[in-house]
């Protein structure tokens, strides 16, 4: 897990880091301002920056959602349903052979410009390690458990409850993680394609205008949800799933 401690240290390396490079590089601000010019702009524009953070907050947290239930739902149809599976496994590959960005247009033109077809772009993103990951995991249960609950007479529906959902939820966090590292994507792939609020919204209109600074504090904003909305889940999945041992990693 890293510590409060860890993430200040390695934000102030990143920052150090950004100004050598301005300051080596001496490029003009119009192609890389330096970290306290961005930092103005994000005072500056601090009312609009938030703003349009709510609304892709809400695409990215509600696509996390949707997706998530999804993916869990049809990772479930596929083991309970072996028929079903047939079909839906296949559909599932083929689905991620088609670039989810290419999709985003068409999402746009179907769903409109609202939140909608950017919820959909994050759903598309997020399902598939979600599904892929939960089924995985359930197909790798021990089937020594498996048979001992044959032997003692257990209904399939607690055998599911309480043997192989239990023993996929590591594989299932595994791929939850991976979704909330992406989540933010979708929201931001959709809002360039076409919207009317949103921090990629607001990041093309800057660089329309040329404030490439502004543009650099919706990126850094951006960024700083997108790791706080991964550490959340991650301490979640951490309390839900206790039990699983984190290997290789020093808690401090």
């Amino acid at each position: 897990m890293i510590t409060a401690r860890r993430l200040i240290i390695i934000a102030a390396g990143l920052i150090g880091l950004w100004q050598l490079v301005v300051l080596a590089t001496k490029a003009p601000p119009y192609i890389l301002p330096g970290p306290w010019p961005v930092l103005q702009a994000a005072i500056a524009n601090g009312s609009t920056l938030l703003h349009h953070l709510q609304t892709t907050g809400i695409e990215m947290v509600a696509g996390l959602l949707v997706g998530t239930l999804l993916g869990t739902s049809c990772a479930l149809v596929m083991i309970i349903a072996p028929l079903l599976r047939r079909w839906l496994l296949p559909v599932l590959v083929i689905s991620q052979a088609v670039p989810v960005f290419a999709l985003a247009p068409l999402l746009v033109l179907w769903l409109g410009y609202g939140m909608a077809s950017k919820i959909a772009m994050a759903v598309l993103i997020i399902f598939f390690p979600v599904a892929s990951s939960f089924y995985q995991g359930m197909r790798r249960t021990n089937r020594d458990l498996l048979e001992l609950a044959r032997i003692m007479g257990a209904r399939p529906v607690n055998v599911l409850r309480f043997i192989v959902i239990p023993a996929a939820l590591p594989a299932f966090a595994s791929g939850l993680r991976v979704a909330t590292a992406v989540a933010p994507i979708g929201a931001v792939v959709g809002e360039w394609v076409g919207s009317s609020a949103g921090l990629g919204f607001y990041m093309l209109h800057a660089n329309a205008r040329m404030q490439v600074d502004v543009m650099f504090a919706a990126l850094a904003l951006l960024s700083a949800v997108s790791l706080v909305l991964y550490f959340s889940v991650d301490y979640l999945l951490d309390k839900l799933i206790y039990w699983q041992p984190t290997q290789g990693v020093t808690h401090e």
